[in-house]
């Protein structure tokens, strides 16, 4: 399932997928992989300097991850197109969400946050 919010003319696509090979369950480890596309839908071309994650287990346990760029990047998306990438979290429950953003600037200067759309992060219902 794909998560989707706009903000700033910047399209933020989200896919959550639990990676079952990487999980230990009886360790209460459980490891998800998500797909994010980024998609440039304004007449300006954008760099993403950093990122802010906040993710949320079943126990209500909050950690949250910042820093620059994704994945040792600081993608530029022009107008029209857009940068996909990989990533994955883990958690010591079966469930969670994450919620974030991305700071930006703009070829102009101009400094801008994109909201990620939050997430869930739950096990397929083959596997509960």
């Amino acid at each position: 399932m794909w998560y989707q919010q706009e903000s700033e003319d910047i399209q933020i696509s989200v896919r959550p997928l639990y990676c079952r090979t990487d999980s230990s369950p009886k360790e209460n480890l459980y490891v998800w992989t998500y797909d994010v596309v980024i998609r440039n839908n304004g007449q300006e071309t954008v760099q993403l300097l950093n990122r802010f994650w906040r993710i949320v287990d079943a126990g209500n346990q909050t950690q949250e991850v910042h820093g620059p760029g994704v994945i040792g990047e600081r993608p530029i998306i022009e107008p029209g197109c857009e940068y996909t990438y990989t990533s994955f979290t883990h958690l010591p429950t079966s469930y969670g969400k994450m919620v974030g953003h991305y700071e930006m600037i703009s070829s102009e200067g101009r400094s801008f946050k994109v909201d990620i759309p939050e997430f869930d992060l739950q096990l397929p219902v083959r596997l509960v």
